[in-house]
């Protein structure tokens, strides 16, 4: 349990959710479906929005019962937590954007297995209140969510030359008019929309962060304002 007289550092929870901790980018995790479902940003988004939902409600309800349940069942404990609340979900699809639940398929399920969900779930809700432990569910939420939505604008705008397609299997009827065609004529780039093709992407991203990473690292460093010494050479003759 975490010491509650310890301050909560809300600005670290964030930046480590979106940036420094990002559980894609960083931690690796939950990429079978990051990897599988990204063909479109309409399939990114609705995967985005289900597995966020499952960290906030994960995390919520593993930090209220932290006190309750002993070490010795607290994972089969969070697994039911997470199981259920991945039903609940699957469930709305179901209700709401059926056509986009029949798209996603088995991997809306296989949220239960997303490490990065128990992860958060026993590396941080079980250690503190539940306000950080929602904070800390929103922002992995989001820096997964963002990983998967510029993943799949990627693949297809290079594998169909088009963005937000097919939005009305999420948002409804209103959503149609939203795709935008950025290529006339294009004829796809079949490689794009490929397995190989989010690997491929997902380097790209992976290697861009870490450039950043260095540059930031680079800048951060302090500059020091005391001239060099001068060193003497002892000649001998």
């Amino acid at each position: 349990m975490a010491d509650s007289s310890r301050p909560i550092d809300w600005s670290k929870i964030t930046y480590d959710g979106l940036w420094h901790n990002n559980p894609a980018l960083v931690q690796l995790l939950g990429l079978c479906p990051l990897l599988a479902v990204t063909g479109s940003v309409v399939n990114a988004l609705g995967l985005s929005l289900a597995t966020i939902a499952v960290l906030v409600g994960s995390n919520l309800c593993v930090s209220l019962i932290r006190n309750l349940v002993p070490d010795t069942v607290r994972l089969p404990a969070f697994v039911m937590i997470i199981a259920s609340l991945v039903t609940c979900v699957e469930l709305l699809m179901q209700a709401l954007t059926y056509e986009l639940y029949e798209i996603l398929g088995i991997f809306i399920p296989l949220i239960v297995t997303n490490c990065a969900i128990l992860g958060r779930a026993d590396a941080f809700a079980r250690k503190n209140p539940p306000l950080p432990a929602v904070l800390d569910g929103l922002m992995m939420g989001l820096g997964f969510s963002a990983v998967l939505v510029l993943l799949g604008a990627m693949r297809e705008l290079l594998g169909t030359g088009t963005l937000f397609a097919d939005m009305q299997l999420l948002f409804g009827p209103v959503a149609e008019s939203w795709k935008l065609t950025l290529i006339d004529d294009y004829r796809g780039f079949l490689f794009a929309v490929l397995p190989p093709g989010a690997f491929v992407g997902m380097g790209l991203i992976i290697a861009v962060k870490n450039l950043i990473d260095e540059r930031l690292k680079q800048r951060a460093k302090p500059v020091s304002s005391e001239p060099a010494a001068n060193k003497r050479v002892r000649v001998t003759g």
